[in-house]
Protein backbone atom coordinates (compact mmCIF):
# COMPACT_ATOMS: atom_id res chain seq x y z
CA UNK A 1 0.00 0.00 0.00
CA UNK A 2 1.94 3.34 -1.40
CA UNK A 3 -0.99 5.68 -0.92
CA UNK A 4 -0.72 8.89 1.85
CA UNK A 5 -3.33 9.02 3.66
CA UNK A 6 -5.82 11.53 5.51
CA UNK A 7 -8.82 11.67 7.12
CA UNK A 8 -11.63 14.70 7.06
CA UNK A 9 -13.65 14.30 10.11
CA UNK A 10 -12.54 13.02 13.09
CA UNK A 11 -15.75 12.71 14.88
CA UNK A 12 -17.30 9.29 15.68
CA UNK A 13 -16.33 7.57 12.72
CA UNK A 14 -13.60 9.17 11.37
CA UNK A 15 -11.33 8.95 14.41
CA UNK A 16 -11.34 5.13 15.00
CA UNK A 17 -10.61 4.90 10.80
CA UNK A 18 -7.45 6.92 11.42
CA UNK A 19 -5.89 4.79 14.04
CA UNK A 20 -6.70 2.03 12.72
CA UNK A 21 -4.56 3.28 9.54
CA UNK A 22 -2.41 5.33 11.71
CA UNK A 23 -1.32 2.17 13.66
CA UNK A 24 0.55 1.09 10.18
CA UNK A 25 0.70 3.87 8.33
CA UNK A 26 1.47 7.71 8.90
CA UNK A 27 -1.98 9.76 8.63
CA UNK A 28 -2.91 12.86 8.50
CA UNK A 29 -6.22 13.54 10.63
CA UNK A 30 -8.13 17.15 9.65
CA UNK A 31 -11.24 18.42 11.23
CA UNK A 32 -12.27 22.10 11.61
CA UNK A 33 -13.12 21.90 15.19
CA UNK A 34 -9.83 23.36 17.26
CA UNK A 35 -10.93 22.01 20.46
CA UNK A 36 -11.62 18.75 18.91
CA UNK A 37 -7.65 18.67 17.58
CA UNK A 38 -6.17 20.25 20.59
CA UNK A 39 -7.50 17.23 22.71
CA UNK A 40 -6.85 14.63 20.31
CA UNK A 41 -3.33 15.93 20.35
CA UNK A 42 -2.84 15.94 24.23
CA UNK A 43 -3.89 12.07 23.62
CA UNK A 44 -7.88 12.74 24.54
CA UNK A 45 -11.12 11.32 22.63
CA UNK A 46 -13.90 12.56 24.34
CA UNK A 47 -16.30 10.53 22.39
CA UNK A 48 -14.99 7.61 24.38
CA UNK A 49 -14.84 5.24 21.43
CA UNK A 50 -10.73 5.26 21.10
CA UNK A 51 -8.22 4.72 24.25
CA UNK A 52 -5.39 6.86 25.09
CA UNK A 53 -3.35 4.17 24.61
CA UNK A 54 -4.66 3.52 21.31
CA UNK A 55 -4.26 7.15 20.34
CA UNK A 56 -0.41 7.56 21.54
CA UNK A 57 0.34 4.13 19.31
CA UNK A 58 -0.92 5.84 16.28
CA UNK A 59 0.90 7.49 13.72
CA UNK A 60 -1.59 10.52 12.65
CA UNK A 61 -0.67 14.39 12.78
CA UNK A 62 -3.79 16.28 13.93
CA UNK A 63 -4.47 19.16 12.35
CA UNK A 64 -6.79 21.78 11.56
CA UNK A 65 -5.12 23.44 8.16
CA UNK A 66 -6.54 21.95 4.82
CA UNK A 67 -3.02 22.78 3.40
CA UNK A 68 -1.96 19.55 5.00
CA UNK A 69 -4.49 17.60 2.96
CA UNK A 70 -2.28 18.24 -0.44
CA UNK A 71 0.70 15.67 0.55
CA UNK A 72 -2.49 13.10 0.72
CA UNK A 73 -2.95 11.19 -2.16
CA UNK A 74 -5.87 8.99 -0.76
CA UNK A 75 -8.47 10.95 0.78
CA UNK A 76 -11.25 9.38 3.26
CA UNK A 77 -14.11 11.49 3.99
CA UNK A 78 -16.16 11.18 7.35
CA UNK A 79 -18.54 13.74 7.83
CA UNK A 80 -22.12 13.74 9.30
CA UNK A 81 -24.66 14.04 7.05
CA UNK A 82 -27.90 14.94 9.15
CA UNK A 83 -31.35 16.17 8.20
CA UNK A 84 -33.16 19.27 8.86
CA UNK A 85 -35.89 20.65 10.87
CA UNK A 86 -38.39 19.40 7.95
CA UNK A 87 -36.55 15.63 7.90
CA UNK A 88 -34.92 16.69 4.61
CA UNK A 89 -31.00 15.48 4.14
CA UNK A 90 -28.83 18.41 4.65
CA UNK A 91 -25.49 17.55 2.94
CA UNK A 92 -24.06 20.99 3.56
CA UNK A 93 -20.95 19.74 5.94
CA UNK A 94 -20.32 16.84 3.19
CA UNK A 95 -20.82 19.83 0.56
CA UNK A 96 -18.28 22.14 2.60
CA UNK A 97 -16.17 19.16 3.16
CA UNK A 98 -15.77 18.79 -0.75
CA UNK A 99 -15.04 21.83 -1.29
CA UNK A 100 -11.91 22.00 1.56
CA UNK A 101 -10.93 18.75 -0.15
CA UNK A 102 -11.07 20.41 -3.41
CA UNK A 103 -9.22 22.98 -2.65
CA UNK A 104 -6.21 21.04 -2.11
CA UNK A 105 -6.57 18.17 -4.44
CA UNK A 106 -3.74 16.73 -6.04
CA UNK A 107 -3.81 15.27 -9.44
CA UNK A 108 -3.95 11.37 -9.19
CA UNK A 109 -5.66 11.54 -6.01
CA UNK A 110 -8.51 9.51 -5.03
CA UNK A 111 -11.10 11.00 -2.58
CA UNK A 112 -13.19 7.89 -0.63
CA UNK A 113 -16.53 8.83 1.29
CA UNK A 114 -17.62 7.28 4.35
CA UNK A 115 -20.55 9.72 5.10
CA UNK A 116 -24.11 8.28 4.51
CA UNK A 117 -25.93 9.50 1.93
CA UNK A 118 -28.57 8.11 -0.67
CA UNK A 119 -27.60 6.66 -3.88
CA UNK A 120 -26.45 9.02 -6.25
CA UNK A 121 -24.98 11.69 -4.22
CA UNK A 122 -21.00 11.09 -4.11
CA UNK A 123 -20.98 11.30 -8.36
CA UNK A 124 -24.03 14.09 -8.40
CA UNK A 125 -23.38 16.11 -5.36
CA UNK A 126 -19.77 15.45 -4.40
CA UNK A 127 -18.24 15.28 -7.61
CA UNK A 128 -19.28 18.65 -9.06
CA UNK A 129 -18.09 20.83 -5.83
CA UNK A 130 -14.74 18.75 -6.24
CA UNK A 131 -14.54 19.82 -9.40
CA UNK A 132 -15.35 23.26 -9.39
CA UNK A 133 -12.61 23.88 -5.87
CA UNK A 134 -9.43 21.82 -7.83
CA UNK A 135 -10.06 22.84 -11.28
CA UNK A 136 -9.57 19.65 -12.22
CA UNK A 137 -11.86 16.49 -14.04
CA UNK A 138 -13.26 14.01 -12.49
CA UNK A 139 -12.06 10.33 -13.91
CA UNK A 140 -9.07 11.87 -15.62
CA UNK A 141 -7.16 13.92 -12.77
CA UNK A 142 -8.31 12.28 -10.11
CA UNK A 143 -10.79 9.46 -8.86
CA UNK A 144 -13.69 8.92 -6.22
CA UNK A 145 -15.09 5.89 -4.44
CA UNK A 146 -17.54 5.10 -1.48
CA UNK A 147 -17.01 2.75 1.39
CA UNK A 148 -20.04 3.06 3.86
CA UNK A 149 -19.17 3.21 7.38
CA UNK A 150 -20.16 0.88 9.90
CA UNK A 151 -18.88 2.21 13.06
CA UNK A 152 -21.34 1.31 15.85
CA UNK A 153 -20.82 4.02 18.85
CA UNK A 154 -20.04 2.54 22.38
CA UNK A 155 -19.47 -1.40 20.86
CA UNK A 156 -16.25 -2.43 21.23
CA UNK A 157 -16.76 -5.83 19.98
CA UNK A 158 -17.63 -4.65 16.01
CA UNK A 159 -15.16 -2.25 15.48
CA UNK A 160 -13.58 -0.71 12.42
CA UNK A 161 -11.38 -3.46 11.62
CA UNK A 162 -13.02 -6.61 12.22
CA UNK A 163 -15.95 -5.40 10.29
CA UNK A 164 -16.61 -6.33 6.48
CA UNK A 165 -15.88 -3.34 4.93
CA UNK A 166 -18.30 -2.35 1.39
CA UNK A 167 -15.84 -0.92 -1.23
CA UNK A 168 -16.55 0.80 -4.23
CA UNK A 169 -15.05 2.96 -6.67
CA UNK A 170 -15.75 5.27 -9.96
CA UNK A 171 -13.80 2.49 -12.24
CA UNK A 172 -12.50 -1.47 -12.13
CA UNK A 173 -8.48 0.04 -10.94
CA UNK A 174 -9.60 2.09 -8.76
CA UNK A 175 -12.28 -0.14 -6.75
CA UNK A 176 -8.63 -2.38 -6.54
CA UNK A 177 -6.95 0.40 -5.14
CA UNK A 178 -9.41 1.28 -2.88
CA UNK A 179 -9.91 -2.43 -1.48
CA UNK A 180 -6.07 -2.86 -0.79
CA UNK A 181 -5.81 0.52 1.10
CA UNK A 182 -9.13 -1.05 3.59
CA UNK A 183 -7.77 -4.29 3.28
CA UNK A 184 -4.47 -3.19 4.81
CA UNK A 185 -6.09 -2.60 8.18
CA UNK A 186 -9.33 -4.27 8.23
CA UNK A 187 -9.21 -7.91 9.65
CA UNK A 188 -12.73 -8.96 8.29
CA UNK A 189 -11.81 -8.17 4.48
CA UNK A 190 -13.45 -6.08 1.98
CA UNK A 191 -16.50 -6.59 -0.09
CA UNK A 192 -16.14 -5.01 -3.48
CA UNK A 193 -19.75 -3.75 -4.33
CA UNK A 194 -19.85 -3.36 -8.35
CA UNK A 195 -20.33 0.49 -8.44
CA UNK A 196 -20.41 3.34 -5.90
CA UNK A 197 -24.24 3.55 -5.75
CA UNK A 198 -24.55 -0.14 -5.20
CA UNK A 199 -22.58 0.66 -1.94
CA UNK A 200 -24.39 4.01 -0.91
CA UNK A 201 -27.46 1.96 -0.92
CA UNK A 202 -26.38 -0.24 0.89
CA UNK A 203 -25.19 1.21 3.69
CA UNK A 204 -28.71 3.45 3.89
CA UNK A 205 -30.50 0.05 3.83
CA UNK A 206 -29.04 -1.17 6.73
CA UNK A 207 -30.15 1.14 9.42
CA UNK A 208 -33.29 1.74 7.04
CA UNK A 209 -34.01 -2.03 7.22
CA UNK A 210 -33.46 -1.89 11.62
CA UNK A 211 -35.63 1.33 12.09
CA UNK A 212 -38.54 -0.42 10.14
CA UNK A 213 -37.99 -3.55 12.57
CA UNK A 214 -38.09 -1.57 15.93
CA UNK A 215 -40.87 0.29 14.51
CA UNK A 216 -42.92 -2.79 14.25
CA UNK A 217 -41.63 -3.51 18.37
CA UNK A 218 -43.01 0.01 19.74
CA UNK A 219 -46.40 -0.85 17.03
CA UNK A 220 -46.52 -4.05 19.41
CA UNK A 221 -46.20 -1.96 22.38
CA UNK A 222 -48.73 0.84 22.20
CA UNK A 223 -51.12 -2.34 21.22
CA UNK A 224 -50.02 -4.21 24.51
CA UNK A 225 -50.19 -1.64 26.04
CA UNK A 226 -53.72 -1.33 25.58
CA UNK A 227 -54.51 -4.95 26.24
CA UNK A 228 -52.70 -5.39 29.41
CA UNK A 229 -49.44 -7.46 29.02
CA UNK A 230 -46.00 -6.82 29.10
CA UNK A 231 -44.60 -5.91 25.64
CA UNK A 232 -40.74 -7.42 26.93
CA UNK A 233 -42.79 -10.89 28.62
CA UNK A 234 -44.44 -11.18 24.86
CA UNK A 235 -41.04 -10.93 22.84
CA UNK A 236 -39.53 -12.92 25.43
CA UNK A 237 -41.92 -15.55 24.60
CA UNK A 238 -41.57 -15.25 20.93
CA UNK A 239 -37.74 -15.35 20.97
CA UNK A 240 -37.97 -18.80 21.85
CA UNK A 241 -38.58 -19.65 17.76
CA UNK A 242 -35.38 -20.11 16.14
CA UNK A 243 -36.44 -17.45 13.10
CA UNK A 244 -37.87 -14.97 15.40
CA UNK A 245 -36.13 -11.45 14.92
CA UNK A 246 -34.98 -10.25 18.43
CA UNK A 247 -35.87 -6.44 18.20
CA UNK A 248 -36.95 -4.58 21.08
CA UNK A 249 -39.07 -1.19 20.90
CA UNK A 250 -37.33 2.11 22.39
CA UNK A 251 -36.80 5.72 21.48
CA UNK A 252 -34.83 5.84 18.33
CA UNK A 253 -32.78 8.51 18.02
CA UNK A 254 -28.71 9.53 17.12
CA UNK A 255 -27.70 10.23 13.92
CA UNK A 256 -28.12 6.80 11.88
CA UNK A 257 -31.53 4.86 12.59
CA UNK A 258 -33.84 8.02 13.11
CA UNK A 259 -31.58 9.87 10.04
CA UNK A 260 -30.63 7.51 7.68
CA UNK A 261 -33.98 6.13 6.03
CA UNK A 262 -35.20 10.17 5.59
CA UNK A 263 -32.24 10.00 3.72
CA UNK A 264 -33.63 6.87 1.15
CA UNK A 265 -37.33 8.15 1.22
CA UNK A 266 -35.79 11.81 -0.59
CA UNK A 267 -34.59 9.76 -3.24
CA UNK A 268 -37.17 7.48 -3.30
CA UNK A 269 -39.53 10.46 -3.95
CA UNK A 270 -37.19 12.35 -6.28
CA UNK A 271 -37.32 9.56 -8.90
CA UNK A 272 -41.34 9.50 -8.22
CA UNK A 273 -41.98 6.49 -5.57
CA UNK A 274 -43.77 7.57 -2.35
CA UNK A 275 -42.09 5.11 0.19
CA UNK A 276 -44.91 4.12 2.76
CA UNK A 277 -43.80 1.33 4.97
CA UNK A 278 -40.19 3.21 5.71
CA UNK A 279 -42.31 6.35 6.46
CA UNK A 280 -44.76 5.30 8.57
CA UNK A 281 -42.26 3.40 10.19
CA UNK A 282 -40.57 6.72 10.73
CA UNK A 283 -43.88 8.23 12.09
CA UNK A 284 -44.18 5.27 14.77
CA UNK A 285 -40.70 6.12 16.10
CA UNK A 286 -41.00 9.40 16.34
CA UNK A 287 -43.83 9.15 18.30
CA UNK A 288 -42.46 7.22 20.93
CA UNK A 289 -41.34 9.62 22.91
CA UNK A 290 -44.76 11.34 23.59
CA UNK A 291 -46.29 8.12 23.85
CA UNK A 292 -43.99 7.65 27.37
CA UNK A 293 -44.76 10.87 28.66
CA UNK A 294 -48.41 10.70 28.23
CA UNK A 295 -48.22 7.08 29.62
CA UNK A 296 -46.46 8.33 32.22
CA UNK A 297 -49.03 11.95 33.35
CA UNK A 298 -51.65 9.25 33.18
CA UNK A 299 -50.39 6.81 36.03
CA UNK A 300 -49.88 9.81 37.69
CA UNK A 301 -53.47 11.07 37.08
CA UNK A 302 -54.39 7.91 38.50
CA UNK A 303 -52.39 8.29 42.00
CA UNK A 304 -54.65 11.74 42.25
CA UNK A 305 -51.57 13.61 42.45
CA UNK A 306 -51.65 17.16 41.36
CA UNK A 307 -50.13 17.42 38.14
CA UNK A 308 -48.08 20.74 38.07
CA UNK A 309 -46.89 19.84 41.70
CA UNK A 310 -44.99 17.12 40.90
CA UNK A 311 -41.59 16.38 40.00
CA UNK A 312 -40.10 13.86 37.56
CA UNK A 313 -36.55 12.76 37.52
CA UNK A 314 -35.06 11.77 33.68
CA UNK A 315 -31.60 9.00 33.54
CA UNK A 316 -30.02 9.64 30.61
CA UNK A 317 -30.01 12.07 28.09
CA UNK A 318 -28.04 10.66 25.55
CA UNK A 319 -29.12 8.92 22.14
CA UNK A 320 -28.46 5.60 23.44
CA UNK A 321 -26.49 4.17 26.33
CA UNK A 322 -22.85 4.52 27.11
CA UNK A 323 -22.05 7.04 24.81
CA UNK A 324 -21.80 10.74 25.51
CA UNK A 325 -23.35 11.64 21.96
CA UNK A 326 -26.22 13.68 22.08
CA UNK A 327 -27.23 14.11 18.64
CA UNK A 328 -31.12 13.57 17.63
CA UNK A 329 -32.05 12.28 21.01
CA UNK A 330 -35.36 11.36 21.31
CA UNK A 331 -35.14 11.39 24.98
CA UNK A 332 -35.82 15.03 24.47
CA UNK A 333 -39.49 14.46 23.45
CA UNK A 334 -40.40 12.85 26.62
CA UNK A 335 -39.08 15.95 28.50
CA UNK A 336 -40.91 18.21 26.34
CA UNK A 337 -44.27 16.44 26.76
CA UNK A 338 -44.00 16.20 30.43
CA UNK A 339 -43.07 20.12 30.83
CA UNK A 340 -45.74 20.88 28.74
CA UNK A 341 -48.32 19.43 31.15
CA UNK A 342 -46.23 21.38 33.68
CA UNK A 343 -44.24 19.06 35.79
CA UNK A 344 -41.13 19.75 36.61
CA UNK A 345 -38.59 17.80 34.89
CA UNK A 346 -35.16 17.37 36.19
CA UNK A 347 -32.21 15.45 33.65
CA UNK A 348 -29.17 13.42 34.76
CA UNK A 349 -26.88 12.12 32.62
CA UNK A 350 -23.07 10.47 33.44
CA UNK A 351 -21.91 10.23 30.04
CA UNK A 352 -23.00 13.91 28.66
CA UNK A 353 -21.58 17.10 28.31
CA UNK A 354 -23.17 19.90 30.15
CA UNK A 355 -22.19 22.72 27.94
CA UNK A 356 -23.33 20.64 24.88
CA UNK A 357 -26.69 19.62 26.55
CA UNK A 358 -27.64 23.33 27.25
CA UNK A 359 -26.43 24.08 23.33
CA UNK A 360 -28.51 21.19 22.03
CA UNK A 361 -31.45 21.31 23.96
CA UNK A 362 -30.87 24.04 26.69
CA UNK A 363 -31.29 21.25 29.00
CA UNK A 364 -29.49 21.86 32.67
CA UNK A 365 -28.11 18.67 33.35
CA UNK A 366 -27.95 18.03 37.44
CA UNK A 367 -25.45 16.43 39.15
CA UNK A 368 -27.01 12.36 39.92
CA UNK A 369 -25.68 13.07 43.34
CA UNK A 370 -27.65 16.36 43.77
CA UNK A 371 -30.97 15.00 41.96
CA UNK A 372 -34.07 15.85 44.22
CA UNK A 373 -36.65 12.91 45.62
CA UNK A 374 -39.39 12.73 42.76
CA UNK A 375 -42.40 11.29 42.20
CA UNK A 376 -41.58 9.51 39.54
CA UNK A 377 -38.14 8.18 37.32
CA UNK A 378 -37.96 7.45 33.93
CA UNK A 379 -34.61 5.45 33.50
CA UNK A 380 -34.55 6.82 29.64
CA UNK A 381 -30.88 5.64 29.01
CA UNK A 382 -29.88 2.20 30.40
CA UNK A 383 -26.25 3.69 31.26
CA UNK A 384 -24.02 0.93 32.91
CA UNK A 385 -24.17 3.14 36.05
CA UNK A 386 -27.51 3.41 36.40
CA UNK A 387 -28.22 -0.67 35.98
CA UNK A 388 -25.36 -1.26 38.07
CA UNK A 389 -27.33 0.87 40.70
CA UNK A 390 -30.16 -1.32 40.33
CA UNK A 391 -33.62 -0.82 42.63
CA UNK A 392 -31.78 0.44 45.33
CA UNK A 393 -30.80 4.03 43.56
CA UNK A 394 -34.68 4.41 43.87
CA UNK A 395 -34.88 4.59 47.59
CA UNK A 396 -33.21 8.37 47.00
CA UNK A 397 -34.71 9.01 43.72
CA UNK A 398 -37.93 8.70 44.57
CA UNK A 399 -39.85 10.27 47.93
CA UNK A 400 -39.80 7.81 50.81
CA UNK A 401 -38.60 5.33 48.30
CA UNK A 402 -42.03 4.92 46.65
CA UNK A 403 -43.57 5.85 43.69
CA UNK A 404 -43.31 5.73 39.59
CA UNK A 405 -40.48 3.93 37.50
CA UNK A 406 -40.50 4.10 33.70
CA UNK A 407 -38.17 1.80 32.40
CA UNK A 408 -37.99 2.24 28.92
CA UNK A 409 -35.65 -0.37 27.59
CA UNK A 410 -37.13 -3.25 30.22
CA UNK A 411 -33.02 -2.67 31.40
CA UNK A 412 -34.06 -3.42 35.01
CA UNK A 413 -34.92 -7.05 36.20
CA UNK A 414 -38.78 -7.07 36.75
CA UNK A 415 -38.78 -9.85 39.57
CA UNK A 416 -36.60 -8.40 41.40
CA UNK A 417 -38.78 -5.04 41.89
CA UNK A 418 -39.66 -3.47 45.72
CA UNK A 419 -43.34 -3.72 46.17
CA UNK A 420 -43.78 -0.10 46.56
CA UNK A 421 -42.46 0.77 43.04
CA UNK A 422 -45.18 1.33 40.75
CA UNK A 423 -43.22 -0.09 37.14
CA UNK A 424 -44.11 0.22 33.69
CA UNK A 425 -42.23 -0.98 30.51
CA UNK A 426 -42.61 0.01 26.99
Amino acid sequence: MDRSIAIVGLGYVGLPVAVAFGKKHPVIGFDINIKRIDTLKSGIDYTNEVESADLKEAQIEFTADARKLKESDFIIVSVPTPIDKHNQPDLSPLLKASETVGANLQKGSIVVYESTVYPGATEDNCVPVLEKASGLVCGKDFFVGYSPERINPGDKIHTFTNITKVVSGQTPEVLDIVADVYASVVAAGVYKASSIKVAEAAKVIENTQRDVNIALMNELALIFDRIGIDTAEVLEAAGTKWNFLKFTPGLVGGHCIGVDPYYLTHKAEMVGHHPEVILAGRRINDDVGRFVATSLVKKLIKLNLPIQEVRVTVLGLTFKENVPDLRNSKVIDVIRELQEYGIEVQVADTQADTEEAVREYGVSLTAYDELLPAEAVVLAVSHHEYIEAGWMQFEHLLKQGEGIVIDIKSALDKESKPNKIDLWRL
